[in-house]
């Protein structure tokens, strides 16, 4: 069974940065793609970038150039460093990892404040 456990969300002032954690249990991490999907209130999940398992990369528009998914395969761990923030940024982030099922974490609240 796959757990996926977020950290590093909290609050940033726009224009700052933050680094998004997510660890994977199980065995299926170094096959699987990664992606972080977002939720703001009032508005349907976005996908924000996804991983595949030979490290290629594919954001949405509106983060490319300030986000940066990363995977440490060692570690079962998949990263989103979060540079040159706004406050458009805010929502809930989650963790996603696809094999044949897509498992979620529980997300992390991310603000930021203009």
């Amino acid at each position: 069974q796959v757990q996926l456990v977020e950290s590093g969300g909290g609050f940033v002032q726009a224009g700052g940065s933050l680094r998004l954690s997510c660890a994977a249990s199980g065995s299926s991490f170094t096959i699987a793609t990664m992606s972080w999907h977002r939720q703001a209130p009032g508005k349907q999940r976005e996908l924000v970038a996804t991983i595949n398992r030979y490290g290629g990369t594919n954001y949405v528009r509106s983060v490319k150039g300030r986000f940066t998914i990363s995977r440490d395969n060692a570690k079962n761990t998949v990263y989103l460093q979060m540079n040159s923030m706004k406050p458009e940024d805010t929502a809930v982030y989650y963790c996603n990892l696809r094999v044949s099922r897509d498992y979620w974490g529980q997300g992390t609240q991310v603000t930021v404040s203009s």
